[in-house]
């Protein structure tokens, strides 16, 4: 029971280590273009839609049917 215990709080700080205010200094290290999740635009349009052609839907859309057109 103890041990349990202690990995539970030992799980607890790490996890609370992870949590750190970001300061307005190091925002702008943060906003820059290359930390962006689609650093290029012209590919992520173009994996968009790639990916819309062969699922026959929206990334992030609640349509339903798959590629085979059978709704």
């Amino acid at each position: 029971m103890r041990r349990s215990l202690a990995c539970c709080a030992l799980f607890g700080l790490l996890l609370a280590a992870g949590c750190t205010p970001v300061r307005p200094w190091e925002r702008e290290i943060l906003a820059r273009p290359e930390m962006d999740w689609d650093p290029d635009p012209l590919e992520a349009a173009q994996r968009g839609h790639i990916f819309f052609s062969k699922e026959a839907s929206l990334p992030g859309g609640g349509a339903g049917g798959g590629g085979c057109g059978c709704n």
